[in-house]
């Protein structure tokens, strides 16, 4: 599968989450082969679990299959939404060789656009990062669902 086609997964999957109320928010994890390992979306409304984010929950499933215990050498994580500090965190911790994400969100984003911990290079890794793959789309998504909470 290909980065963008799985970015079109991960805007599937984000929308999905609206259903039940959470943030619109996929997550898409890609084996070294490019295959689809894992996928996720934002459930911490369904599940009343602040760590719940897309991208924690692909990681968590994707290093259940992989072969390589938690490390996911070899792997992309896509994601529609620029990563917190914590799935950031995450995708530097399990060794991620790529973090492709589609919107910058500069309330939080930890990929570059308020902290960068991801580039940081006192951390013993640093995945490479691709921004703005289908960026406008994510970026329309989110604008519906909080015009929609807020009645606007």
């Amino acid at each position: 599968m290909d980065v963008d086609a799985a970015m079109g997964r991960a805007l599937e999957l984000a929308a999905a989450a609206q259903t039940w109320g959470d943030t619109p928010i996929g997550a898409v994890v890609l084996g070294p082969d490019g295959a689809a390992l894992a996928e996720a979306a934002n459930e911490r409304e369904k599940r009343g679990d602040p760590t719940a984010h897309a991208e924690v929950l692909a990681l968590r499933a994707a290093a259940a299959v992989h072969g390589d215990g938690w490390r996911l050498t070899g792997c992309t994580l896509v994601v529609t939404l620029e990563p917190c500090t914590m799935c950031a965190g995450a995708s530097v911790l399990a060794r991620v060789d790529r973090l492709v994400y589609a919107a910058d969100d500069p309330k939080a984003g930890a990929a570059g656009s308020l902290w960068d911990v991801v580039r940081d290079r006192r951390l013993n890794h640093r995945p490479e990062v691709s921004a703005g793959v289908r960026a406008e789309e994510s970026a329309a998504l989110l604008r519906a669902f909080f015009r929609d909470r807020r009645g606007l």
